[in-house]
């Protein structure tokens, strides 16, 4: 074995090494969609005296992170999302009404004065005055108005909920105070002690976000401008356990230093995150069993060196998964088997162009798959990178799980590079060193073209010779596409628009026209109730409270007849969608944008116009035909649709990286129509091979992958259908057009010819062992 491949072997063995142990020895965080539980957004906002910035959003996040560790969560995440927001996950949390209201009031704790009645007529209303009047629960006279505030929750040190039930107090809070506080305490109980017993004045108010939680009488045994000394005092309210524990809760943890709004909210129940776990394990499983079945019909044993190099991607993305404590979302384990697409196409461009050198002159089969792999080199990284541009767009402009996407494609994506780069040839390596390999190549499958591409170049086909009826068609379809968003409109989903989506799930079977009649007689006619997966509904409506949703499940428990559990509920703020489809929309023209600037670069502007009209032509007809389904388009299609970009925009690369090698020496002088129809006659069966193995597992996820994965495959099935024909038949026919329009030299097309270097041109074998 030569020096520089037992280099590449060992850097192989080391890096499947470390993945295989960090398979093996951790798991990937789970995010909520496949655990189950809740899901908080929050926004920070500026107050009169505070702006809402990042150090003030990191202070708000330590309080929260002490809130949640007092409500004993397991495994809670608060982390801070841009400036001002803060993304809050309570795994195993299923009725989070109670939990948001905790987390997210604002808990501005003061103690302040209590005014008479002379005092409060005269007393001017400040931001800092007094709050709404209400009568003091330990049953003495209201509290008219309070003073200033005399201390705050910074003077407190710790706060607990206790019962007294000899006295009949009930359930009460205990509040110790620290350092000033304590001072501030003595100074307000002991002027309250000078007033006589009645007074209004002898009281003390307990604020709490500007509601008096409790203002008790300074007793008669306390001396005037002495005050209650110790540190201590109890908040009596007539109190619940619940109301006490969490009182005590908020005055301990501290307040927050800016007050937030919660602006979106999604809970999903353990039974259908696991359900989405099995489904897609069962869908990736059937969809990789029959792309591996597929590649070692058509590549025989080279097929079988594929199957294991899919087997080192998958413990290479697993392991970096977990080694960059990467969160594993519903859609980011799609786009992990998705990336399986990636890495097959990786293997195959290298067989295919093994193949043609092998039939073009190699003098061995060595040779052949040496050469094979530095021509696809260059098809491949650029195929490559195209679909990271997308991958790192959804990671900037998404949120939650499809960002997730984002991240797990982006890593799926570097691995397959690294599995057809590195793995597969020196398995390659290994297997053609084998005398018996030798002896018998059309067991590689590669010893010659395919019977495919044998029946291609016997018929002397002209595809760019009707570039104009293929560009029709195409302008056909768009207009179709363009007819249903104008017709049907968009059903934009709740991350677009803003409000609350609820997911349930009955013991007894309704009908919709039932379900929806029932909604509407609960006081919501504008609600959308439609079918969500088998037995299942999916009820769509304005922004409404946890008390509104609560009548809703209940009318629909009634007109079933049975019981009614809430599997999923997501609620957006209408700053929030708006947010999200503007960023929607920047992302998609930054996809155009930066895709068209990439191709520009390594090819020619004319291919890069080409390439991007193609890619419109792709997003609207999937636009189109979700429209005309009545389909919703929310931030999982987007990561569909920036997918199917990539897709696109990866077959137009390998066409015009065959145009640029062809259109080199002599070729230089032929028309440029048919340089470009011999590029995509050639690339056929790579595009024919490479679709077959992502559309099994496209099937298998569309079919097995659950009501939360059925739109997002169907989406791309038709993305890749459509994208893999627009490469061939609408971007290649456009780029001729501009080339003849406006004719140029392709960046990197030089003067030597491509394909083997060295050989005679052999015949084909009769047995080449090649099936497509």
């Amino acid at each position: 074995m030569k020096r520089a491949s037992l280099a590449r072997a060992l850097f192989a063995c080391a890096v499947i090494a470390v993945s295989v142990y960090l398979t093996v020895t951790a798991s990937p965080r789970l995010g909520l969609d496949l655990r189950g539980g809740t899901q908080i957004v929050l926004e920070t906002k500026n107050t009169s005296t505070t702006r809402a910035d990042a150090e003030a959003t990191d202070r708000t996040v330590e309080v929260l992170r002490r809130r949640i560790d007092a409500l004993g969560v397991t495994e809670p995440t608060i982390t801070r999302s841009g400036e001002n927001r803060i993304i809050v996950e309570l795994p195993g949390v299923q009725d989070p009404a109670e939990a948001a209201a905790v987390i997210g009031r604002t808990a501005q704790l003061t103690v302040r004065p209590v005014l008479g009645p002379a005092e409060a007529a005269a007393a001017t209303p400040t931001p800092d005055a007094s709050p709404d009047a209400t009568p003091d629960a330990t049953g003495g006279a209201p509290a008219d108005a309070t003073g200033p505030a005399a201390l705050t929750g910074e003077g407190i040190a710790d706060a607990a909920a206790s019962f007294d039930a000899t006295s009949g107090l009930g359930w009460f809070v205990t509040v110790d105070f620290r350092g000033s506080g304590e001072r501030a305490w003595e100074t307000v109980t002991g002027t309250a002690a000078c007033s006589p017993s009645g007074d209004p004045r002898r009281r003390v108010a307990i604020v709490l976000d500007q509601e008096i939680v409790s203002a008790p009488q300074v007793g008669e045994d306390v001396r005037c401008d002495v005050g209650i000394v110790g540190g201590s005092t109890q908040i009596t309210g007539s109190f619940t356990k619940a109301e006490a524990n969490d009182l005590a809760l908020l005055v301990k943890a501290g307040a927050l230093p800016v007050p937030v709004e919660n602006v979106e909210q999604r809970t999903v129940g353990p039974t259908l995150g696991a359900a989405a776990i099995r489904a897609s394990a069962e869908a990736a499983a059937i969809g990789i069993a029959l792309t591996v079945g597929f590649l070692l019909l058509v590549y025989r044993l080279s097929g079988l060196v594929a199957a294991f190099a899919l087997a080192g991607y998958g413990a290479l993305a697993y392991g970096a998964l977990t080694a960059l404590g990467a969160t594993l979302t519903l859609p980011g384990l799609a786009g992990f088997v998705l990336a399986i697409g990636m890495a097959i196409d990786g293997c195959v461009l290298i067989f295919e162009r093994s193949r043609e050198d092998f039939a073009g002159g190699a003098r061995s089969l060595p040779t052949a798959v040496g050469s094979g792999f530095r021509n696809a080199f260059s098809a491949i990284a650029d195929s490559n990178v195209t679909t990271l541009l997308a991958a790192g767009l959804l990671f900037f402009l998404a949120s939650g799980p499809v960002r997730g996407f984002g991240v797990t494609l982006s890593i799926g994506v570097l691995a397959s590079m690294v599995s057809a780069l590195l793995f597969t040839r020196i398995l390659m390596e290994l297997l053609i060193a084998l005398p018996w390999v030798r002896r018998h190549p059309a067991w590689t499958g590669l010893a010659g073209p395919g019977r495919v591409q044998r029946w291609i170049t016997g018929r002397g086909i002209d595809l760019m010779r009707h570039r104009k009826v293929f560009l029709a068609g195409s302008a056909v379809l768009v207009v179709v596409a363009l007819a249903g968003i104008g017709i049907r409109g968009l059903n934009l989903g709740v991350e677009f628009t803003g409000g609350r989506l609820m997911e349930y799930t009955t013991d007894r079977s309704i009908a919709v026209g039932d379900a929806r009649q029932a909604v509407a007689d609960a006081g919501f006619p504008r609600a959308v109730v439609v079918e969500s997966g088998d037995e299942d509904l999916s009820v769509r409506t304005e922004r409404i409270s946890d008390a509104e949703e609560q009548r809703i499940r209940t009318a629909l428990a009634d007109a079933s007849g049975g019981s009614v559990e809430r599997i999923r509920d997501e609620q957006i703020g209408p700053s929030l969608g708006s947010e999200l489809r503007t960023k929607a929309l920047i992302g998609l023209a930054i996809a155009l944008a930066a895709q068209a600037a990439y191709l520009a670069l390594r090819f020619r502007w004319t291919f890069a116009v080409a390439s991007v009209a193609a890619m419109m032509h792709d997003v609207l007809i999937v636009v189109g035909l979700f429209a005309w389904l009545g389909k919703s388009l929310d931030g999982v299609f987007l990561a569909a649709l920036l997918t199917v970009i990539g897709y696109s925009v990866n077959d137009s690369v390998v066409i015009f990286d065959r145009i640029r090698e062809r259109w080199r020496g002599a070729n230089r002088r032929a028309p440029f129509a048919d340089v470009a129809n011999e590029a995509v006659l050639q690339t056929v069966p790579r595009t024919v091979n490479t679709g077959l193995g992502a559309l099994f597992i496209l099937t298998a996820l569309a079919v097995l992958g659950g009501d939360s994965l059925t739109d997002f495959a169907i989406a791309l099935l038709v993305g890749v259908i459509v994208g893999t024909a627009s490469s061939a038949l609408t971007a290649t026919p456009m780029a001729v057009l501009l080339e003849n329009r406006w004719p140029g030299r392709i960046r990197g097309a030089g003067s030597k010819a491509g394909g083997p270097k060295t050989g005679k041109k052999r015949p084909v074998r009769a047995d080449s062992g090649a099936v497509v």
